[in-house]
């Protein structure tokens, strides 16, 4: 018997939200459709895919053990949609992905140049700190600040942004510079809240040394601008305010990794091709 693909993607909407409602605002269709979708895969496939808990949906083994096999569906789904796209001319709408920092301080001037040259283009700027699933075209660019490790991307290593502690000149002008690390401890600090930042650092960081605490880099930022305190900071984002001063530059300096990522099946896509070289242009001045 022949299942249709819509019943399988039903399949993993509700396996990676939890419930039918969720899967149904996800795939942009109503909960009944949803329910029926169920029902015609359970019934095609003679077994219960989830049992209904406090937590949720939760897949049956039966449902486990197809999943590997609906998500190789729909990565071929995709494939199909890259390929279609690949002969499209440099209009419509292109999906990037980036971090907080990247999304919202050097990327849309980069993005406005492109606009400019291409008025047909939209971009989609995904700003977070996850590393977005290119494979299932969560995004048909990233730009990366770890190495990409999936099969099936085309990476460019752009090159090094170095991290370093800075303040504002009106937070020194009130506190006597640190001299050292040890110094830090007497002055306030910016830093994480409940996810820890994993960079190599000369002294251990936790939560609790901060005395403004945030999940969000753009909060952080806002708060170094606004002469809070003390908070690691990008390079290039500090050249470009110079009332941003850096601290102690000889006992921290922490390289961090850019890479520019699409789908190998977007490679001969003239717009993404286009857009890919531009933003490596635009990037490779900001790590100058």
């Amino acid at each position: 018997m022949d299942v249709p693909w819509e019943l399988y993607r039903t399949l993993l909407a509700i396996t990676r939200h939890g419930s039918l409602s969720a899967a149904a605002r996800a795939l942009l269709l109503s909960q009944p459709t949803i329910g029926r979708h169920l029902d015609q895969l359970e019934l095609a496939l003679g077994t219960p895919l989830f049992t209904r808990s406090p937590q949720g949906m939760l897949p049956t083994e039966a449902a486990i053990a197809i999943l590997p096999l609906a998500e190789a569906m729909e990565s071929a789904a995709h494939a199909i949609t890259r390929a279609a796209a690949a002969s499209a001319e440099i209009a419509g709408a292109i999906r990037i992905t980036a971090s907080e920092i990247i999304g919202a301080e050097v990327l849309p001037a980069i993005l406005a140049e492109f606009a400019a040259a291409h008025p047909a283009i939209a971009f989609e700027l995904v700003l977070s700190n996850r590393q977005e699933n290119l494979l299932r075209r969560d995004a048909d660019i990233a730009v990366r600040m770890l190495r990409p490790e999936q099969e099936g991307l085309v990476a460019r290593r752009l090159g090094e942004t170095m991290l370093g502690f800075h303040a504002h000149r009106r937070y020194l002008a009130a506190h006597r510079p640190p001299q050292s690390l040890a110094d830090l401890a007497t002055h306030r600090l910016i830093g994480f809240d409940r996810i820890a930042v994993a960079i190599p650092a000369p002294l251990p960081l936790s939560a609790a040394l901060f005395s403004l605490r945030t999940d969000s880099d753009l909060a952080q930022l806002a708060a170094l601008r606004a002469g809070y305190g003390i908070g690691v900071c990008q390079l290039g984002i500090a050249r470009r305010d110079p009332a941003l001063l850096r601290i102690l530059p000889e006992a921290f300096a922490v390289p961090l990794e850019m890479w520019l990522v699409t789908h190998e099946d977007l490679r001969s896509s003239p717009r993404i091709r286009r857009l890919f070289e531009h933003l490596a242009a635009g990037l490779l001045e900001y790590l100058k």
